[in-house]
């Protein structure tokens, strides 16, 4: 990689796995949003993500840039540690505070 080389979340987005409580593996996704409508590259919006197969749980948009990876990534394990504790359900309400914060 170059020293012109940005690592990002366009490039690079966080992407974690974690079982909740009542068994179900849930993905945890810190990234851009995929949208086929516009090219990765004209966005900036960080997105909070959580999937269970092929099942949208929550879709976040979080205050985040697509440089912030280490933000991203203390965010990605926030929620984690939250979700296998019971403490966050997997719902949008419940991750709303935490996307509205950097960590």
């Amino acid at each position: 990689m170059s020293n012109n080389d940005v690592v990002s979340l366009h490039a690079h987005p966080i992407h974690e796995t974690v079982r909740l409580p009542d068994g179900r593996e849930t993905v945890i996704r810190v990234g851009i949003p995929e949208d086929s409508y516009i090219a990765d590259r004209d966005l900036n919006t960080v997105v909070l993500e959580l999937r269970s197969g092929r099942a949208v749980l929550a879709v976040v948009t979080t205050i985040l840039n697509a440089d912030q990876e280490s933000e991203a990534r203390r965010l990605a394990d926030r929620v984690a540690e939250g979700l296998r504790s019971g403490e966050l359900e997997p719902h949008a309400s419940a991750l709303e505070p935490l996307a509205d914060e950097i960590l």
